[in-house]
């Protein structure tokens, strides 16, 4: 249950959610479209939710009723996700949304038999291998489209260059596979383990990066994502603790003038189950061949 185990404050995805927005590969939605249900209610399941993001940016996206069901193990944060709902579909038929609070890795097949899609946003890098191949073998089982957004892949650019940026960012990649109580969590390879993971299970996946690209508009994220990137940098590598004082203060005080420009990469990952009649999507692929960065849902990303 190391997913469940790492805390994440409404405040930091208020934060993140403008940045989140214009990161997420927007041409998978079409594919996405073509797959839903020609008519009905679309169930959609959307996996440690937060406060409900994703289904704000997807449902408006998206044809038709649909009924969104939004699992998170913290009830604060599905109290925020039931205030907040989405707005309507793209076609203007309604959209619904009701919260579960359970813990997604202990999800069964059953759970998620009315699924006409799975979705989930900056989760994968959070689990082990042992809870990804289960979350494989639960989500092949519902026989439904999978979108999985802004998944670490372990590179960040910083603009202009500093010679501690390579040794905080080794640092930090290698917190984010540090050995937890549940496992060695996957990190930066949660992208490429997935693919492979699910192209087994017997379905295609296609792969697009999904950036963070902030600049001097996103000044306060950027001063955020940048101390808790460095705070777990030295938390995995307490001799950094010494030069990355003044490093922060010098970039905090760039940030703050507007001066700072982060890349922070992510990959989105749509999961589609082969038809019978059908061969392999062209552009799917069973590894992450040329991703750009990404951030996690743990503060900071």
């Amino acid at each position: 249950m190391t997913v469940e185990g790492i805390r994440v404050s409404s405040q930091w995805l208020a934060l993140r959610d403008a940045a989140d927005t214009a990161a997420r590969a927007r041409d998978l939605v079409e594919h996405v479209r073509r797959r839903l249900p020609a008519r009905g209610r679309r169930v959609i399941h959307d996996l440690a939710c937060g406060t409900g993001a994703m289904g704000r940016w997807l449902a408006p996206l998206l044809p038709g009723p649909q009924h969104w069901v939004v699992h998170d193990r913290d009830a604060d944060l599905l109290r925020v996700a039931a205030a907040d709902r989405p707005g309507p579909a793209a076609d203007g038929a309604s959209v619904v949304v009701e919260t579960r609070l359970a813990d997604i890795t202990e999800l069964r097949v059953d759970d998620l038999a009315d699924a006409a899609l799975i979705t989930a946003s900056a989760l994968l890098d959070l689990m082990t291998g042992d809870e990804l191949a289960r979350l494989i073998d639960v989500c092949a089982g519902a026989g439904c489209p999978l979108l999985l957004t802004l998944s670490v892949v372990g590179r960040v650019d910083l603009t202009p260059a500093d010679p501690l940026d390579s040794r905080v960012g080794a640092a930090f990649d290698a917190h984010q596979r540090r050995m937890t109580d549940g496992g060695r969590l996957l990190g930066p390879d949660a992208v490429a383990a997935a693919a492979e993971g699910f192209h087994r299970s017997g379905a295609d996946v296609l792969v697009r990066p999904s950036p963070w690209r902030l600049g001097a508009a996103d000044a306060g994220l950027t001063a955020a994502w940048f101390a808790g990137w460095v705070g777990a940098a030295c938390e995995q590598e307490p001799g950094l603790v010494g030069d990355a004082a003044a490093y922060t203060r010098r970039r905090l005080a760039e940030a703050r003038a507007g001066q700072l420009g982060v890349t922070v990469g992510h990959a989105d990952l749509l999961v589609l189950p082969r038809r019978p009649e059908s061969s392999k999507i062209p552009g799917s692929r069973p590894r992450v061949a040329q991703s750009e960065p990404p951030s996690s849902r743990s503060e900071p990303g």
